[in-house]
């Protein structure tokens, strides 16, 4: 049962989102006011899995109390959480190894899935968070992919394997590498898992 450490200043926010944790998934949920008292429950007995620091809370000082965190505690997943924070700054953010950044307009359903990811051990970055106007959105990106690509895409959001994607769509399963390839290139995201939750995210399927 992952343990989750969710460190924010709002009561409120705090509270709601660790409330709502708890009823999905069995995750354990532990909430403090600032970083200070996440640094000091992460050194209690029981081992935090995952500890979401939202960006400008008492005692991060930028980008600082990420890195503090993640060199005391190095076997932690660190991920970064704000309302106000920028594009620059959760780029910067995953510069420094952080293994997610999580915008506070996130639904509560891509919440999940992005805490679900980073506890695979994958990294999580909203694929349109701060997106400049007229830059090629996630729209446009499926555009580019063709029929078949985009059948593959529906079976990734599955969660099939190559081999069971090529049954279904009675292909080799080579030929499913090859579109998943093609896919990943397409979309500019480095595994299939990104790019099935980029799709779920966007309601394509």
């Amino acid at each position: 049962m992952p343990n989750i450490l969710i460190a924010d200043d709002h009561d409120l926010v705090r509270d709601t989102i660790a409330a709502y944790l708890e009823t999905v998934d069995g995750f354990t949920v532990t909430g403090a006011a600032d970083l200070a008292a996440a640094l000091d429950l992460m050194g209690g007995t029981h081992p935090v899995d995952l500890l979401i620091l939202d960006y400008s809370m008492p005692g991060m000082n930028g980008l600082a109390g990420l890195d503090r965190a993640r060199q005391m505690f190095t076997t932690t997943k660190v991920v970064l959480m704000s309302g106000v924070a920028n594009r620059d700054i959760a780029n910067a953010a995953m510069a420094q190894g952080a293994h997610g950044f999580i915008p506070k307009s996130l639904t509560a359903a891509s919440l999940v899935n992005a805490i679900k990811l980073v506890l695979s051990g994958e990294r999580y970055f909203p694929f349109d968070f701060g997106q400049d106007v007229g830059q090629a959105g996630p729209s446009s990106l499926f555009a580019k992919l063709s029929e078949r690509e985009m059948q593959t895409l529906e079976q990734l959001c599955l969660g099939l394997s190559n081999n069971e994607i090529g049954r279904n769509l009675g292909v080799q399963e080579v030929t499913v590498k090859l579109h998943v390839k093609y896919i990943l290139a397409k979309l500019g995201v480095p595994n299939r898992t990104q790019a099935a939750l980029l799709a779920k995210e966007k309601h394509l399927f």
